[in-house]
């Protein structure tokens, strides 16, 4: 895996060099014309009103598709039923180092919940929510990457 993309350099991190990398699954759920979700990190939460692909960490013994599953359902009420694997990056903020474990999620039964007070907003590229979560402006750039726009950066 590639060096980590630093989110705000300029403070310090938590935990010093040594600290311990956190997994988190992140769905990138895509409905079939084209859409895909983002969701507001709720208030409370570091970068909190920040956009993101839903997801969360990991817990003991969990696959990355396990954890995805768990967390669409705690946070969205969604039952996923098609998860690709996709790709993975190391993202070293401030507050963890975070793992991410990025899915595609084709297939999902149930009507969106937003079960942490956040806010949800289906979007295509570019998008039209701000600001966005360090995190997700590589995600981004790879589903523009896909759908052929060469060279855009998000």
């Amino acid at each position: 895996m590639k060096s980590p993309l630093v989110a705000d350099a300029q403070l310090p991190r938590e935990g010093g060099a040594e600290r311990a990398v956190v997994d988190v699954a992140v769905g990138v759920l895509i409905r079939p014309d084209g859409d895909f979700l983002l969701t507001s990190r709720p208030e409370g939460k570091v970068y909190a009103g920040y956009w993101e692909f839903p997801g969360g960490k990991f817990e003991a013994g969990e696959t990355a598709a396990q954890a995805l599953r768990r967390e669409l359902f705690e946070e969205l009420g969604i039952h996923t039923q098609r998860i690709e694997p996709w790709r993975q990056m190391l993202m070293d903020y401030p507050h963890a180092l975070v793992r991410l474990h990025f899915c595609k999620v084709w297939e999902w039964s149930g009507e969106l919940q937003m079960r942490e007070a956040q806010s949800f907003a289906w979007q295509r590229l570019p998008v039209t929510v701000a600001p966005v979560l360090p995190g997700t402006v590589p995600v981004l750039t790879w589903l523009a990457e896909e759908r052929g726009f060469l060279g855009a950066t998000f």
